[in-house]
């Protein structure tokens, strides 16, 4: 049941981000919302759900890409024109890996510790995909603070707001069944 939800969550977090990436992108900031999708899964399912998530995530994501391995700091210059394959998907592991082992250690049930992990994890994720693309390539032409900050400061309002509204939805919908039925029950009784 666990690797159906993270293949669920993997397969979620693709769709939207082929489809919905260009509407949360702005000028300087881009969202991952496989990074978000990762470290969600690592939160809610442990260090084992988040590694795996990140790898399968991590490696679908660059498998698909054309200027490497994720979306990083896009808003000062891509990161170069060929693709290296499995840097995205390591930084990925092992950012999900960690999430996981933070959500186990620490409460992170409120909305600041979850925009603190998200924003942490996204920058981690930036300096070891960033550094490892760095030492790899050497064409590669680096990044600016501002852009890696805004994707993070991003990825964490969407983590978030996803958050929220997931937490959100069943209780509301079980609240919403539960008025339906006491109506009924009200209009039986008159």
């Amino acid at each position: 049941m666990r690797a159906a939800r993270v293949a669920l969550a993997i397969a979620i977090a693709l769709a939207l981000q082929t489809t919905l990436a260009h509407t949360l992108t702005g000028a300087t900031t881009t969202v991952d919302l496989m990074l978000v999708a990762v470290v969600y899964v690592a939160l809610t399912g442990g260090s084992v759900a988040g590694l795996a998530a990140g790898a399968l995530g991590g490696l679908v994501q660059d498998a698909l890409s054309t200027t490497g391995a994720s979306v990083v700091a896009v808003g000062s210059g891509v990161v170069a024109a060929k693709s290296i394959i499995g840097i995205g998907g390591l930084a990925k592991t092992v950012v999900g890996f960690v999430a996981g082992i933070v959500g186990t250690q620490f409460i992170v049930v409120r909305p600041l510790p979850r925009f603190l992990v998200f924003f942490v994890a996204t920058v981690a994720h930036a300096v070891m995909f960033l550094g490892l693309y760095a030492i790899l390539d050497p064409r590669y032409a680096g990044t600016s603070y501002r852009s890696v900050a805004g994707q993070a400061t991003g990825n964490a309002v969407v983590g978030v707001v996803m958050f929220e509204a997931i937490e959100f939805l069943p209780g509301f919908l079980g609240r919403r069944r539960a008025a339906r039925g006491r109506i009924r029950v009200n209009r039986r009784r008159n």
